[in-house]
């Protein structure tokens, strides 16, 4: 490969919609990134096609870089969503191995949660995902993970946006049902649910949930319950994202007994990244998410206090940063230009 210094470290961050890929150079330095609409979550692409695409984002990086096609990367890190077990993670940097020989000498493969975190930086804490799915994971300065949630939303995706959805539609047919009484009138819910589906009654909604069923869809019926909690402060839509923050507060609480005590102890105490569409809505979220953190695991724990941070940088730069790792190279990485701080708690 040459010297250190000649070394290129590539990062994949990859969900179920797009992909971005970022080449660095070994001081850090951004050779190449790009935004591609292209999966590349195995379970939904299968692993095969999956090892195809990754190979054909690094080879047209390299192209697009100016760098030789045929001479492999230092090392290789994937952020991927999807990449939770280890035996799977495994199958899939084995095949890359195996079919591309010439893409990269080492890999590191972690889920799309990690990758995030370690953009933001290298000491660890606390990752909250809240988009179309959700997701929470602890990663500790000795490396030691924990995780709460992630399991899809058959399963959980608590605070999503296909969970907001889901909650919204389900009051609708319980307080028109006469089953169960929400705690407010779904009055514009229902038409706001009627407009986003195009369809004429409730009735509609089961083609959209079975027939013609997507996930992505119908979490961005999300987006239009979040403008109307803001713009008409209609109660409903208020509850549904107070809720939503309460789920999120209750992933951090869960996750506190587990952090270190230097994590919690820093500027700020402990940091947490805020990845996903739905922390746009932070306003509406916020007052769940401090009435989650008035729990006895929270101070129980070492967490007195709490930081909330965007990524304002592609997760890419965390997989490179891994993959690095790998080959005993640190990556150097922007930190505090990778993150804005937007919300503090002192926790009771």
């Amino acid at each position: 490969m040459g010297s250190n210094a000649d070394a290129v470290y590539g990062g994949i961050e990859g969900g179920g919609t797009n992909s971005v890929v970022a080449l660095l150079n070994s001081e850090g330095r951004t050779l190449y990134k790009n935004n591609v609409p292209v999966s590349t979550n195995h379970w939904l692409v299968g692993m095969e096609e999956c090892q195809n695409r990754i190979c054909q984002l690094v080879q047209h990086a390299k192209k697009q870089a100016g760098l030789d096609a045929d001479r492999p990367l230092a090392a290789l890190g994937l952020s991927l969503s999807g990449c939770e077990q280890e035996e799977t993670n495994n199958q899939l940097v084995e095949g890359l191995r195996t079919r591309f020989p010439k893409l990269s000498q080492a890999y590191s493969v972690t889920s799309d949660t990690v990758g995030s975190l370690l953009t933001a930086s290298s000491q660890g804490g606390i990752v909250l995902i809240a988009g179309t799915g959700s997701n929470s994971l602890l990663l500790n300065p000795d490396s030691s993970v924990h995780r709460c949630g992630g399991w899809g939303y058959m399963l959980g995706d608590e605070a999503s946006g296909f969970w907001i959805s889901q909650r919204a539609v389900k009051a609708v047919f319980d307080e028109e049902d006469d089953f169960k009484q929400p705690p407010h009138h779904t009055g514009l819910v229902k038409q706001l649910m009627l407009d986003h589906f195009q369809i004429q009654d409730k009735a509609g909604m089961l083609d959209h949930c079975y027939t013609r069923f997507s996930k992505d869809f119908f979490a961005s019926f999300c987006g239009k319950l979040a403008a109307a909690a803001i713009e008409k402060q209609d109660p409903m839509c208020r509850q549904l994202f107070e809720d939503a923050g309460r789920m999120l507060g209750k992933f951090v609480a869960t996750l506190a007994p587990n952090v270190h005590q230097s994590l919690a102890e820093g500027e700020g105490g402990l940091r947490v990244v805020c990845v996903g569409s739905v922390f746009k809505s932070w306003e509406l979220l916020e007052s769940g998410f401090v009435d989650a953190l008035r729990s006895p695991r929270v101070a129980g724990s070492h967490v007195r206090a709490v930081t909330l941070l965007r990524v304002t940088e592609t997760a890419a730069l965390g997989a490179a940063f891994l993959g690095a790792k790998v080959v005993s190279h640190t990556l150097p990485l922007d930190y505090q230009g990778n993150t804005e701080v937007f919300f503090q708690h002192v926790c009771d």
